[in-house]
């Protein structure tokens, strides 16, 4: 609690904050006419706000000094208590954002989906230890189905997802659209993959609601004969390796899961299937917060990375 004189609290004091800047730079200046001159005021206008400040305070804080005036002691010293308070009150105002990233020590709390999480945490991390090696970050699991409960609630300060509707103060931004791959163990699916081969398959899928349904079957009506349903992309390649079974994901997920898993190997759908947009997500009243503001400029760094090796040539089998 800051308390002034008379123990009052500063919002129920009648003390302009402001005069202290008039004060500080008139015994810097060393008269009113020059501290009028680098306040853009009339004379008359520090003259008034110097007469405002002693009244405030209840004390004389100058003096006549010959043709000029001096600081009293009182005035001395709130000059030199306001004067480090004021340089500081600068200094945050208009220290640049890498300084600020450098010396941060926050706690940052990242919402991600299961496929965000194998292409962006990895490379996230490496890209913040870089510029700003004191900050702390939580990774979250989040879904289209619970992302806008985590802003809701106030504990996400961004997220990568695919989404659907968010509250209103919740910013969204489209990072790509990854269409959809069908992955598998190369020496299992020696022939190319058609429709036919496709449906006659066995396939292993991800889903957020246990059950055995997917997005092909939301989009073609068609029904696949789905042996195993995960909750987890990660999940998926030793359930792939040594077995014939498919499974259908995004392409950046396919690309992570071959880095990790050699014995596999991917090819386009046989058919049209509109890929999901993953979005950058982040609450509008943190839009100008330095440190969340390079925290987003490095997302989309990495995603316009990964999306530019996903858009490579892809081998045929």
């Amino acid at each position: 609690m800051f308390l002034i004189r008379g123990m009052r609290k500063i919002h129920d004091s009648s003390l302009d904050l402001n005069l202290l800047r008039v004060l500080v730079t008139v015994a810097d200046a060393g008269s009113v006419t020059e501290a009028a001159s680098r306040l853009y005021l009339t004379q008359s206008a520090v003259s008034a706000a110097l007469a405002r400040l002693d009244a405030s305070v209840g004390e004389r804080l100058w003096v006549r000094a010959g043709r000029g005036l001096a600081l009293s002691s009182r005035g001395a010293a709130l000059v030199a208590a306001a004067r480090p308070m004021l340089a500081a009150l600068y200094a945050a105002a208009f220290q640049p954002a890498r300084e600020v990233l450098a010396e941060s020590e926050r706690v940052l709390r990242l919402g991600l989906s299961d496929a965000s999480m194998l292409w962006l945490a990895a490379p996230l991390v490496r890209s913040v230890a870089l510029r700003a090696p004191k900050l702390r970050m939580i990774f979250e699991a989040v879904s289209f189905r619970t992302v806008a409960e985590g802003f809701t609630r106030g504990g996400l300060d961004l997220a990568v997802t695919v989404a659907d509707a968010l509250p209103a103060g919740v910013a969204r931004e489209a990072l790509f659209t990854s269409p959809h791959r069908v992955l598998f163990d190369r020496a299992e699916q020696p022939e190319r993959l058609t429709v036919g081969r496709y449906f006659k398959s066995e396939h292993v899928i991800v889903s957020y609601n246990g059950d055995l349904r997917g997005v092909v079957e939301d989009a073609t009506g068609r029904a696949r004969d789905v042996r195993l349903s995960v909750c987890d992309f990660s999940a998926l390649g030793p359930l792939l390796v040594g077995s014939q079974r498919l499974a259908t994901v995004p392409g950046v997920v396919a690309d992570c899961l071959k880095a990790q898993h050699s014995a596999l190997g991917d090819a386009p759908l046989p058919f049209k299937l509109a890929g999901q947009a993953i979005e950058l997500l982040w609450s509008r009243a943190a839009t100008d917060d330095p440190v969340l503001a390079f925290l987003r400029d490095r997302v989309r760094r990495i995603a316009r990375r990964v999306t530019r090796v996903a858009s490579g040539p892809q081998r045929e089998r």
